[in-house]
């Protein structure tokens, strides 16, 4: 593989879109539409579901709660319209995010629709989680302004977004793209090599092989794997990540000295990476049963806000200690 050349990823320039247009309004769609009303953008809406209004107006009122919470202004958001269809919703758009289905066939359909009737300079940014923007961009007519533009949940309150181009993607109009996630109040990355899932997402897969291999062996519960992260080392990957929490591991000798520790023991037997168990209806029926015991007692819409709550909570103490996440939050009550 060639490593592409480093460009600076402050290359971009902030700029504000004054109409956007989300297509897809479940809970990411939703989630990214209420980023940017609370940002003062206005937002045409476009999704199928009758339920589509409904489940953004919950969404909205949580993320209002969170930033109330954390103490980001709330008082002037954009407007929202619902559109009759997706050509009615990009009509006028300088920006839009695709949160289709994450199936291939799905998003390339909803894509031909929002090209049909987008103006030819507005940027498209897909929500997709794996999908890389060179396989949806294949038949597009401009599929230059394609990027995936990739969030975690939610939206509202995580700040970054991988930002990913195809073969056909401008580095202008990433970097287009990239100013404009700024302005929402995100922390842009640009994913310079084009691969399947990304960065994050390749990270979250390798942690959930290894956790539905511990179910399927019963030698750990959903609650005890997930009290070991949010006990353990979650909370060291919330303000450090990986890279830099191991530097402390080393001691005074640093990273090099963590390498030539514990490099050796990647040899070891310690995972199945690469593999993955069987999802027999035994193994589903367990871990459905195990996540019915460990949160079963709350409503989806109560586990939201402890999430958020939390999150708000982490972000204060990130921000007054002037790190990691916490300085996205900073640069935003600056706005």
């Amino acid at each position: 593989m060639t490593v592409p050349e480093l460009h600076s990823e402050l290359d971009y320039v902030e700029y504000l879109p004054k109409k956007a247009a989300v297509v897809g309004c479940g809970v990411i769609g939703a989630a990214w539409a209420s980023r940017m009303l609370l940002k003062g953008v206005n937002v045409m809406v476009a999704d199928p579901s009758p339920d589509a209004e409904a489940i953004l107006l919950e969404v909205l009122g949580n993320a209002v709660a969170a930033w109330d919470d954390l103490g980001l202004p709330t008082d002037k958001q954009g407007s929202y319209t619902m559109a009759g269809s997706v050509a009615e919703a990009v009509a006028d758009a300088e920006f839009i995010q695709e949160s289709a289905p994450e199936r291939p066939e799905v998003k390339v359909a909803v894509l031909a629709e929002i090209e049909a009737a987008a103006p030819a300079d507005a940027i498209i940014g897909s929500s997709t989680s794996g999908i890389k923007p060179s396989v949806m961009q294949a038949d597009m007519a401009n599929p230059e302004r394609l990027v995936v533009g990739h969030p975690y949940n939610p939206v509202y309150l995580l700040p970054v977004v991988e930002v990913v181009g195809g073969d056909q993607t401008t580095l202008e109009n990433i970097r287009r793209a990239q100013g404009m996630y700024a302005a929402f109040g995100m922390r842009p990355i640009h994913v310079r090599v084009e691969i399947d899932a990304f960065i994050g997402d390749r990270l979250l897969e390798a942690v959930w092989r290894e956790a539905l291999w511990l179910v399927n062996d019963g030698v750990a519960t959903t609650q005890e794997i997930d009290d070991i992260m949010t006990h353990g080392f979650g909370l060291r990957w919330a303000q450090m990540g990986l890279f830099e929490t191991y530097r402390i591991a080393g001691g005074v000798g640093g990273f090099r000295h963590f390498i030539e520790q514990f490099g050796p023991t990647l040899d070891w037997p310690y995972s199945k990476l690469m593999d993955t168990p069987d999802f027999t209806p035994e193994l589903v029926d367990t871990l459905v049963e195990q996540s019915n015991a460990q949160s079963g007692m709350h409503e989806i819409r109560d586990l939201e806000r402890i999430r958020d709550q939390n999150l708000v909570g982490f972000l204060k103490v990130l921000e007054g200690n002037k790190w990691a996440a916490g300085n996205v939050v900073a640069e935003q009550r600056k706005g």
